[in-house]
């Protein structure tokens, strides 16, 4: 069996899916990918299903060493190197690869957005827990051990049946950068803050601060004020939804956040936008624009074609 040994872990790297449904009213959160769309595209270069899981990279890269066998690769979001026999060989973000027992893939740091994703043919040899390989680290949940990966783990791959094939790579490779603008609508709670609170954040940029994770975006900006005060009875929350606590700053929902929150909630980001609040890097700057419900299922389905016509300008290397 083909096995990925970690020699350089990076900041914080996990295995990924498309995440872990229909478990929150058991207090168990999606998880899965920050940006879904990165996770779609990345799989789609060696062969597998949208949702399989992948090595998902913050901030920094990783390096793996191919301990045996071989395996398709392919990154997502950021450029490698494959060092074997001595030499280099440069593989750019968004194309597949073949590597070898002994071959060595440092993968860059991502540039321009949060996260990236090294897919492997046949995709990562991880038992599911709750239907799902993501990796959730707060309740050591699925992924590898429920941990993220560290120098000397290593990962064995799903067995497959290689076909001689051309790798693949797209033919204009996908520009997933930090968003300037998230769309929104108004959350289930706008009574609950002060007359103008929604229009000031509508008008405001936001800074990603360094208290951001896995589980929210914390920011920095103009302050949201409550009328009746900033504590709820605990109720179910959404991926997406925007938070505001005592201090007024807001925190958006993303990944591995909880099933409940007990603050009120001023607005909620519209499905087609979360991968690409998943790309804010701590330090980046963003607004918030309004949208209703026709111009969400507009974005969900402008999305979808996106991403259809992405996967059909797929083409052969060499």
């Amino acid at each position: 069996m083909t096995t990925l040994r970690i020699v350089r872990a990076g900041i914080h790297a996990t295995v990924q899916d498309a995440g872990r449904g229909g478990y929150r009213s058991l207090g168990v959160p999606g998880s899965g990918a920050l940006d879904a769309v990165a996770l779609q595209l990345a799989n789609a270069l060696v062969g597998n299903r949208a949702d399989n899981g992948a090595i998902e990279m913050l901030y920094s890269g990783i390096t793996v060493e191919v301990a045996d066998g071989s395996a398709r690769i392919a990154v997502g979001g950021a450029s490698a190197i494959i060092e074997r026999n001595g030499g280099s060989v440069p593989l750019p973000a968004w194309q597949s690869a073949l590597v070898h027992s002994g071959d060595r893939v440092r993968v860059a740091a991502p540039v321009h957005t949060t996260a990236a994703y090294l897919a492997v043919e046949g995709g990562y040899a991880i038992p599911e827990v709750l239907g799902s390989t993501s990796t959730y680290v707060q309740g050591r949940l699925g992924g590898y051990e429920g941990r993220a990966l560290c120098t000397g783990d290593e990962l064995a791959l799903s067995e497959v049946q290689r076909q001689t094939q051309h790798e693949r790579r797209y033919a204009r490779p996908p520009e997933l950068t930090q968003p300037a603008t998230l769309r929104v609508m108004p959350g289930p709670q706008t009574e609950q803050f002060a007359a103008g609170a929604l229009a000031r954040l509508l008008s405001s940029p936001y800074r990603v601060t360094p208290a951001s994770n896995r589980s929210g975006l914390r920011l920095e900006g103009a302050v949201l004020d409550h009328v009746r005060g900033h504590d709820l009875l605990s109720e179910g929350v959404a991926t997406g939804s925007i938070q505001v606590p005592g201090s007024g700053q807001p925190v958006v929902l993303i990944g591995d956040h909880p099933t409940v929150g007990g603050y009120p909630k001023i607005a909620t980001i519209i499905s087609a936008d979360l991968p690409a609040a998943g790309r804010l890097r701590i330090g980046s700057s963003v607004r918030f624009e309004l949208a209703d419900e026709t111009q969400a299922a507009a974005a969900r389905h402008a999305l979808r074609d996106w991403i259809a016509a992405q996967l059909a300008a797929l083409e052969s290397v060499g």
